[in-house]
């Protein structure tokens, strides 16, 4: 854990200091709130139809961030040949996976934190309960704890930025289209696909309703883990090539 602590500290930090990050948070929370401003406040609407209307688009920012934070971790390390240096050293290739995931999951929820003013203004203008937000919330950063696994394990298979960047976001585009997807099957086939869909399923119908199912939880945890699980095991397979 000694290892894992070290370089979360140091890709931390990294986040902290960069300027692109922080460029991307501005960008992404200014996105945000021109959706909430545009849409989920237009019109007479109901509390509870705003906030889930915010978190409807809240969601598509959540799962951008966490492919624009992830898929360069690893793959930028080849690219400055500092890979070789982690490779060499005492340091597992699940300890290396596990603190850049948690590094860039804590910028994640920073970001998150930074746009909690828009559904606490729902909150004081309208009838809504600190527990749909938080439960929402909670959506939210699985969500894009999901699109960070993806976008960390394209990032160890390629070894070009552009490429990890096209892999991942291949890949979270047919997960959230799974369900669109199995609805063209038939038979446990199309029930299969539609509970393994990203967003429709999972987010659409639980957490942005602001309703909390154990099944919805279990389901992004184990998106993570398989996620993370194969970085490690393409990690392990490409250390001495």
């Amino acid at each position: 854990m000694r290892a894992t602590s070290i370089i979360y500290k140091r890709e931390l930090f990294a986040y902290l200091r960069s300027p692109f990050t922080w460029v991307i948070a501005a960008v992404l929370l200014l996105v945000d709130g021109i959706l909430f401003q545009g849409y989920a406040m237009s019109g007479e609407k109901l509390s509870a139809v705003v906030l889930e209307r915010f978190f409807y688009f809240s969601s598509g920012v959540a799962m951008t961030a966490g492919l624009l934070l992830s898929f360069r971790l690893i793959t930028e390390e080849r690219q400055t040949h500092s890979m070789v240096l982690l490779n060499t050293s005492p340091v597992r290739d699940s300890e290396i996976v596990l603190g850049k995931f948690l590094a860039a999951l804590t910028f994640l929820a920073i970001l998150l934190v930074l746009s909690l003013y828009m559904p606490l203004l729902i909150k004081v203008r309208g009838k809504v309960t600190y527990s749909q937000i938080m439960v929402g919330y909670l959506g939210l950063l699985l969500l894009g704890a999901s699109a960070l696994a993806i976008g960390l394990f394209a990032s160890a298979l390629a070894r070009q930025l552009l490429v990890a960047a096209i892999s991942a976001t291949a890949i979270l585009i047919v997960m959230v289209l799974l369900f669109q997807f199995s609805k063209t099957l038939d038979g446990s086939v199309r029930d299969v696909l539609g509970e393994l869909d990203l967003w429709w399923i999972h987010f659409q119908n639980g957490f942005m309703r602001g309703v909390l199912n154990l099944k919805d939880v279990i389901y992004y945890l184990a998106v993570i883990y398989f996620f993370l699980f194969l970085a490690v095991k393409t990690l392990e397979a490409k250390r001495w090539q």
